[in-house]
């Protein structure tokens, strides 16, 4: 078990009220640093049943501003979050920056659990370890501060402790199924929390074990670490991190340039008829969806007035309103400007058997918050292997994504915007801002370039829509559309 985490003898009693009272103010004036840096926090308390996380949980905060932290005790997943990706409950907890969130219990649990349980297999559990690796990795990567706790006790203290909540009817209630069990098949128990820990113990994100067996001991150890880790969070905030290299299969794609528009054209009869025939065959495909609990995420990224909302608005009229659901995205609200970039969208997702079309994207990084300098350079390039692994948790989960780029030239672009402009009706569609992106084409067209190349992989590859012709635009969304769903539909009979 990590023992080189393990920390020494409890000290005597008065040096350790001595370092305690230290702890205790250092992370008091601590907190409004941490405001002023913008530093997000996350600590994670896992441990065994009856080891004090709630409790060590509740000593720490009595010395943080109550308007700084939250506390989410994370039960078994219900329900509802059984219906989205694994890691989703966990991503909607992070804390904005300059604050902290402590979680009692979480993806360790859950995992170990699952484990105990003979619910993940060899293979389920490997890629459920990538995932969590992933997870921690790319909150560091984006400034946060991960501390992860791991609440230790011998069995003799956990019986102990046990029998003594049991043996009043109003504590006994803490004393869950799951905790005795655990406490009857300690030595399993600990070898299936001893490969966790090995396995996702990171540099950027190290397992600190905390000798649990006095509660003051346990608080000293968990808030000296936990200053530590400020203190060197706020030395190291100005550090650029390494850009990995994608590890994920490409689909190659041409460069804007290079796709012809010239001729994609629709007569009015046929578009009628075919829009007809491929909307039925939509709805009919929505029911099997939702009978077979498939998820499906479907994106549009593309210039301005590309005709993105009328392919939505032919993708929508198949379905059924009480299973999908489109998410236009504008700039971020302070609260998601405030975490992780995908946090938003992870907020967003579709339960299984839904479909969720996004208007505007997660690729918004690699383009308006690239050349308009929202974010640094680090950041957007580190973005793309960012979105791939994004993107393999959906599709491992189980999602059918399928991504548009809704394609004109610049003269389409500038008819268009004329008409708008000089249509009172539509106005409203044309904004200063429009004119300024397209004074950016060149740069835009070099950005969306690259984008396409480093993120169209094999599991969530890109569609070009050729625009000039909206209703072209529109029946080619539709077959991909049906044609990926089919794809997955037959693999999951």
């Amino acid at each position: 078990m990590l023992k080189n985490r393990i920390p020494g003898e409890i000290p005597e009693k008065e040096e350790l009220e001595m370092r305690l009272d230290r702890a205790r103010t250092r992370l008091y004036e601590l907190q409004m640093r941490i405001k002023e840096h913008k530093l997000p926090v996350l600590v994670l308390f896992e441990g065994w049943g009856a080891s004090g996380k709630g409790s060590t949980i509740g000593r720490i905060i009595k010395n943080i501003d109550p308007r700084f932290f939250k506390v989410a005790t994370m039960s078994a997943p219900s329900e509802e979050e059984l219906r989205r990706p694994f890691l989703y409950r966990y991503m909607k907890q992070i804390p904005e920056a300059g604050k902290f969130t402590f979680l009692d219990g979480g993806w360790m649990e859950e995992t170990t659990d699952e484990v105990l349980k003979e619910i993940l297999s060899e293979a389920e559990y490997a890629k459920r370890i990538d995932s969590i690796k992933r997870f921690e990795r790319q909150l560091t990567d984006n400034g946060y501060l991960v501390l992860k706790f791991f609440m230790q006790i011998e069995k003799k203290d956990q019986t102990a402790r046990m029998e003594r909540l049991l043996s009043d009817k109003d504590t006994a209630w803490r004393v869950s199924e799951s905790d005795q069990w655990q406490n009857e098949h300690y030595k399993k128990c600990r070898k299936v929390f001893d490969r966790y820990l090995q396995d996702t113990n990171m540099s950027t994100s190290p397992w600190y074990i905390i000798d649990a067996s006095d509660k003051k001991w346990a608080e000293l150890q968990a808030t000296e670490l936990l200053v530590e880790g400020i203190e060197i969070a706020m030395q190291n905030s100005a550090h650029s991190v390494p850009i990995l290299q994608n590890v994920f299969p490409l689909v190659k794609m041409p460069k804007l340039q290079e796709v012809e528009l010239e001729g994609k054209v629709i007569e009015e009869e046929e578009y009628r008829k075919e829009l007809k025939e491929l909307q039925k065959k939509l709805g009919e495909l929505h029911n099997r969806l939702y009978r077979r609990r498939v998820p499906v995420i479907i994106t549009y990224e593309g210039w301005d007035a590309a005709g993105k909302g009328g392919n939505i608005k032919r993708i929508t009229g198949a379905l059924d309103p009480r299973g999908f659901e489109v998410h236009p995205i504008a700039s971020p609200e302070p609260h998601e400007k405030a975490r992780h970039y995908l946090w938003r969208f992870w907020t967003r997702l579709p339960k299984d058997g839904h479909i969720a079309i996004f208007d505007r994207t997660w690729y918004g990084r690699v383009m308006v918050e690239r050349l308009e300098g929202f974010c640094s350079e680090n950041d957007w390039k580190r973005a793309y292997n960012e979105i791939n692994e994004f993107e393999k948790e959906l599709s491992d989960w189980g999602a059918v994504i399928i991504k548009f780029w809704v394609h004109i030239d610049k003269g389409t672009q500038l008819a268009r915007f004329t008409d708008r402009q000089n249509n009172p009706e539509k106005q409203w569609k044309i904004t200063d801002e429009d004119w300024r992106n397209r004074e950016k084409w060149d740069a835009y067209e070099t950005a969306v370039d690259e984008m396409l190349q480093k993120t169209s992989t094999v599991y969530a590859p890109w569609h070009i829509l050729e625009s000039v012709d909206k209703k072209y635009a529109r029946i080619k969304a539709l077959r991909i559309v049906i044609e990926e769903i089919e794809k997955t539909l037959d693999r999951v009979k």
